[in-house]
């Protein structure tokens, strides 16, 4: 499937903004036999009076820019296409969750995609006691890692509502946790943190989903927005799965990743600082559209 990708994120300033410094990771990965960056291009208005591009640790392609004069607005675009190959359905060769620690233990990589990274808390998340009491009663040892990972991803998706009024981007999982609802981004976070609790190595996505439109509906421009998702590593046999909670699917064809990590932190689009006071606003559009 190929898609056409753009992405608009404008922040405007109630007093003027100056000295600011920002990191985008924005532009979609190309990953062996999952995806294909085709063309991408990002800009900035107004024009950075400094920038620069690196490698995160994740392997993650990111531009650090820095405005030094005084702005009212700041508008990012980002425009690409990408080829997303179909993928396997795996079989379920992943250990018993009492087998699992061996496995793990087995692995002497510390590379980034190494599941050792993907065990203890990271900034975004610490072990809540109440997550884990509910991962240890939504599951049994006698199952395997991939299908915890299943029964927890179907088991979100029944008990939380998506209510993107219910939540902010600094909600924290265990806040959401209680009020069984938010958005994406909190369905994977709580997710991970359940899986965690059980010694399974668990990681954020940062991507677009493609939507469609009801019946007889057109579809909105602008309408779409970024997605998340949660990355199970499976053992030694399987690898790495993508479920996304907030659908109770695994990833597919219509998910395109732009990023990995630990949590959000890791996958942020854009952050940064700047000068100023008083208030912001942000509005974020995204179209997803399929080509072929």
């Amino acid at each position: 499937m190929l898609y056409d990708l753009s992405l608009r994120m404008n922040y405007s300033y109630d007093v003027p903004a100056s000295g600011a410094r920002h990191v985008m990771r924005l532009m979609p990965l190309s990953l062996s036999n999952r995806q294909r960056l085709v063309a991408g291009s990002i800009t900035v208005s107004p024009t950075p009076d400094e920038q620069s591009h690196f490698v995160d640790f994740f392997q993650h392609p990111a531009t650090s820019f820095m405005l030094r004069t005084p702005h009212e607005t700041l508008d990012i675009r980002m425009q690409a296409r990408v080829q997303v190959e179909s993928q396997p359905i795996a079989a379920d060769f992943s250990p018993l969750l009492a087998d699992l620690p061996e496995e793990i233990s087995d692995v002497w990589s510390l590379a980034p995609d190494s599941p050792h990274h993907f065990l203890g808390d990271s900034p975004r998340l610490t072990q809540a006691r109440e997550i884990g009491d509910y991962a240890r009663s939504c599951v049994t040892r006698q199952l395997t890692a991939m299908q915890i990972a299943h029964a927890l991803c179907a088991r979100i998706n029944k008990d939380f509502t998506y209510d993107s009024d219910a939540t902010t981007v600094d909600t924290t999982p265990l806040e959401a946790f209680r009020l069984k609802r938010g958005v994406c981004q909190d369905f994977t976070h709580v997710m991970i943190l359940a899986l965690r609790s059980l010694g399974i190595p668990a990681g954020y996505v940062s991507g677009f989903l493609r939507t469609i439109p009801p019946p007889g509906k057109e579809r909105l421009e602008g309408a779409d927005a970024m997605h998340a998702w949660v990355r199970v590593w499976c053992g030694e046999t399987i690898g790495w799965i993508e479920l996304d909670p907030t659908n109770n699917i695994p990833a597919g064809m219509d998910h395109i990743v732009v990023a990995y990590g630990r949590d959000y932190s890791d996958v942020v689009p854009v952050i940064g600082v700047l000068k100023s006071y008083g208030g912001q606003r942000a509005v974020q559009a995204v179209d997803v559209i399929p080509l072929k």
